[in-house]
Order: structure tokens, then sequence, then C-alpha cells
């Protein structure tokens, strides 16, 4: 079959790889009709090659049609419509039990130190071949897959797999009062989709971004926006944000953008040095030492007001950055963070999506694109080219 997979640094190809097939009775095997290119393959692209070896499958955001079942599979049939949350979680250990799913114990991957398993993200979270392909093998065919109605598009429900889960619990961890201002930094796609969320539940949205045609799609769904390159102000965003809230800042501060953040050319630098490093020295730097760009976080806790909560949705890596940590005790700052529990939201979000579309999915997408050009996508999603803030590849 013909899939996405990693081939060095910045060096994504669409190559011939075995079919998957059923390797536990559990298992379920679907021929994928749509799959998304997600602002954390980025990371994979440049970020994390370290931890990725040639001819990886990548992508965890699929959906497809049921082909093949485990002899012990009896929650989906063949013929089925099912998406595939990012998360590899068996949906019965302690941590399952609790809706911790991307805390899985069945996945978790001890060796390096990290929750469970992801589909199409290297050797840190289990080197699981990945949804962007023709075929995916998907285990726990009894808990993970997401049974959806035939009905309506592929965009109705493929988001499912990363960015409305991802958004809405982002939004949950953040809190927002009623009557709250929420401050949202990145109008990429979870980004994009948390204001649109946070709109819907009646807040009081800002979001801030630097592509102004991420910017437009947020304000037409009816929040207030900030580009980032137009500010002056020498306190920047977070000043601007105080001059907007009677001098306190956002209640709220969801940042979706993680160590994509632009303003740390030293750190962005840095990266791109371990990255030519060889793997073995350059693993235990990417995870132990501070390499990140931070400006994004800082940002939000400077913006958020005393007593406010920051919702971390952007993936960050290293261990020894510095923060803030004076003024967020003194701010008496709440941070909440961490990979969506996928599974936990997908029943809610669902039961709105086949009644509805709330959030604009069914337009959510600005490209759909054969697999085979995924190598191109990948240039110019990360480099903001082309208008792209959600690429659906159709296999």
């Amino acid at each position: 079959m013909k899939a996405v997979t990693w081939q060095g640094v910045h060096d994504m190809q669409v190559t011939e790889v075995p079919d998957p097939r059923i390797e536990e009775p559990t298992d379920i095997v679907i021929r994928v009709t749509s799959t998304g290119l997600c602002g954390s393959d980025l990371h994979l692209y440049e970020t994390l090659g370290a931890f990725m070896e040639p001819g990886d499958v990548v992508g965890h955001e699929p959906m497809g049609i049921v082909e093949e079942v485990g002899a012990d599979v009896t929650k989906v049939a063949v013929g089925d419509r099912v998406v595939i949350p990012f998360n590899v979680s068996c949906g019965s250990c302690w941590m399952c039990d609790k809706q911790l799913y991307s805390q899985c114990e069945t996945t978790q991957n001890r060796e390096h130190g990290t929750g469970s398993s992801l589909f199409g993200y290297s050797k840190l979270y289990g080197q699981v071949p990945g949804g962007q392909a023709e075929y995916l093998r998907v285990p726990f065919g009894n808990f993970l897959p997401v049974k959806v109605p035939h009905e309506h598009s592929d965009d109705r429900f493929l988001f499912l797999s990363d960015v409305l889960p991802t958004a809405w619990q982002g939004l949950k961890y953040a809190d927002v009062p009623d009557g709250g201002t929420l401050l949202v930094l990145g109008a990429g796609p979870i980004g994009d989709m948390a204001a649109r969320m946070g709109v819907r539940a009646g807040h009081r949205v800002i979001s801030v971004d630097r592509v102004p045609e991420r910017l437009a799609r947020v304000q037409a769904f009816g929040a207030e926006t900030i580009n980032f390159d137009d500010v002056k102000s020498d306190g920047g965003v977070a000043a601007v944000v105080r001059e907007m809230t009677d001098g306190r800042g956002a209640d709220s501060v969801i940042d979706a953008v993680g160590m994509e953040a632009h303003g740390s050319p030293v750190a962005q630098g840095l990266q791109k040095f371990v990255g030519l490093l060889p793997d073995a020295i350059a693993e235990p730097m990417m995870k132990k030492a501070g390499i990140d760009r931070l400006a994004a976080l800082h940002t939000a806790l400077e913006a958020v007001r005393r007593g406010g909560t920051v919702s971390l949705s952007g993936v960050y890596g290293g261990a020894v950055d510095p923060m803030p940590m004076f003024q967020m005790f003194d701010k008496q700052v709440q941070l909440r963070m961490g990979q969506a529990n996928v599974r936990a939201h997908t029943d809610e979000l669902l039961a709105m999506l086949v009644e509805d579309d709330p959030f604009g999915v069914d337009a959510f997408a600005t490209h759909h694109l054969p697999l085979d050009e995924a190598p191109q996508a990948y240039q110019h999603f990360q480099k903001k080219e082309e208008g792209m803030v959600k690429v659906v590849f159709k296999p």
C-alpha cells in the first residue's frame, strides 16, 4: 500500500509499505478514506527527528471503513464507518478506567518515560504505524474505534480523531468563568477550534496569531483578534490583552502553539543543531535539555490575570527550560496540560455532530489533497503558505 513515511529531517515521502494485517484477535484493519495533517506532525518533520527511523509511517488523524476484524471483535463489523483516536488506549486498565486514555498503562512507553502510544508518532510513543496511508491496523477493536453514521461527508466526523477532543479538553482545562474572557494563543487547527468552542460556550474570546488568513477564520466565527506582528506595545501581547480587559488580563488562556512558537532564534538554532546529532546523543538531549521556544507559554503566563488559569494544549519538550516560577506563584496561576484523552470526549462530541455542525467542521479543512501530494503539503504547512490551516489527505 501507499503511505507517507519519514525518511529524514524535512524529508517526507510517499512510499510502498507492507499492507497491515490482523495480529491480535481484537485488531481491526480499516481502509482509510480521510486522514489529517496535524501541527504535531511538524514536530516529527524537524524537531523530534532523533526519535524517528527512515520508513516510519506517520499520521494520527484517520477515519475509514472496516475491512477486516479479528476473531474477538464484537463492537464493529466489516463495512462500518469509524474514526480512530490518536491515543492507542486499551479502555480497561487503571488509567483508562479513570478516562486518562493518554496515560493508558497497557501501551505506556516506559523505556522513554512517556504515556500511551500514539499512531504514527516516533519511538517516544511506541513507533506504531500511522494513518497517513491507504490502510491501517487498529488494536483494541472493541473500544478504540468510534463508530459514526454513513450520512454526511468525512469532514463531519474526521476531526473526532484529534482536533475536536483536543480543543474541547483544552477549553475544559481553561475553566473559563461565566462571563469571562478567554485568550487563545495560536489560530492553527487546535487554536481555531478552541476559539470556536469558546465563542459557542458564550465566552468573550480573543485570538492571537500572525497569519491574517487564520485570524480571519476565527473572527468570522465571533472571536476578537490580535495580529502578533502588529503589536507595538513594549509589553507585547500581554499588555494589549490587559488594555482590553480593564487592566487585569484574561481570565483563562489556552496556549495552542507549543514549541512551534516564533520569537527565540537561539532555541530554534539549538533544536536544529540537536537534530543533526547522532540519535544516541540527540535522544537524551531532547528529553533532558532545555531546547524549547517558550515565547508562547511565557506570553500566556504574562497575559493571564491573577488567579487565572492557563491551559496548555501545545506540545513542548525538554526538561530544564527556565520558567518564571516567582511570577507564577505570585499571580496564583493555575496550570493544566496534557495530551487529550480523546475517547473521554468522543461520545459527547459525536452526539453534537450527528444533530448539527456547531463548530463549522464541514468547512474546517482548507485543503483536500491526494496522498501523493503529502511531501509538498508538509512543506507548505510548516511555512504557513498557500493559506493552509487544515489539510485532509484522501488516500
